[in-house]
Formats: C-alpha cells, sequence, structure tokens
C-alpha cells in the first residue's frame, strides 16, 4: 500500500517545484547558458563519466532516443561535443567534450556551485549535512520508485503476451 500521508507527500511536491524554480530549470536556458536542461545535463554527465554513447545518455537522462539524437546533434554543431567511432564496432559512436565543451563544464560547475553556496550560506552546519542526506536519500527513493514502476509494467506486459 502506498505511503498515504497527503500533507506530508503536498509538501515534499511543494518543496520539489520550488526548488526546480530556483535552480532555473522553468526558464529556456539553464546556469547562464544559451542551452536548455537536457544539453547542460548532457554537458556535465559526460564531463563527470567520460565518454557516452547516445544511448546511454537516454538512459541516464530519461529521454527519447530521438530527442537526445537531436540535442547531440546540436551540441556537435555547437562545438561543444564530438563523435568517435568505437575502434573495436563501427556502429558505436562514443560522444565526449571538445576543449569548447570542458570550457561550458567548468563553467556550469562554477556557476552550480556559486547557487548551492549562496544557499548553503543560510544554514547552520548541522542543517547542511541535513540538506545533503536529505537530497541523497530522497533522490534514491525516486530512483527506488521508478525502477519499481517499470518493473510492474514490464511484469504487467510480459503476462499479456
Amino acid at each position: 500500500m502506498p505511503f498515504q500521508d497527503l500533507s506530508l507527500i503536498d509538501d515534499i511536491r511543494a518543496a520539489s517545484r520550488l526548488m526546480v524554480r530556483e535552480l532555473g530549470f522553468m526558464e529556456q536556458t539553464v546556469a547562464a547558458t544559451d542551452y536548455p536542461p537536457s544539453a547542460v545535463h548532457t554537458i556535465v554527465e559526460i564531463g563527470t563519466r567520460g565518454p557516452l554513447t547516445s544511448a546511454e545518455l537516454s538512459e541516464i537522462l530519461h529521454l527519447e532516443k530521438s530527442s537526445v539524437s537531436r540535442m547531440v546533434r546540436k551540441l556537435i554543431e555547437c562545438g561543444e561535443l564530438k563523435e568517435t567511432v568505437d575502434a573495436d564496432d563501427a556502429r558505436i559512436k562514443q560522444l565526449s567534450l571538445t576543449a569548447k565543451g570542458r570550457r561550458t563544464l567548468a563553467a556550469l560547475h562554477d556557476f552550480g556551485r556559486r547557487q548551492v553556496s549562496g544557499a548553503l550560506e543560510h544554514l547552520s552546519e548541522a542543517d547542511r549535512e541535513t540538506v545533503r542526506d536529505g537530497l541523497m536519500i530522497y533522490a534514491r527513493a525516486l530512483r527506488a520508485s521508478r525502477d519499481d514502476d517499470e518493473l510492474k509494467l514490464r511484469d504487467g506486459q510480459s503476462q499479456r503476451v
């Protein structure tokens, strides 16, 4: 049976919406760039994880492959990403940051760190740790819930076949 404390649920939803707005994700471009949120996340993920394929990006970002493909094309055209054919399988193209992409990534990290640092200045050390721990716990719980939903969907589909 799902958790039913509607007051708590609504408070968390309201806080989540406020965070999304405060972090700038409702704007057309994010983090003082000319890019939409999905492109910013792409640059950060490739910069953090190293070369990725479009399929891997699609899974990480929870976006349709066609959307990722269009976004990757634009980032390549803008000089942020480059494609390299995999040495073992020519069908696989690894995406990595160019020199421009690495500069954009550094600017994104700087912007994000300033934004979070400014917020943390208003909190005690204990509250800072509470925020970090709470966000990490909540993010893991959201992922677990999504994984459960995907499993239920797959199980339901396999039973109907």
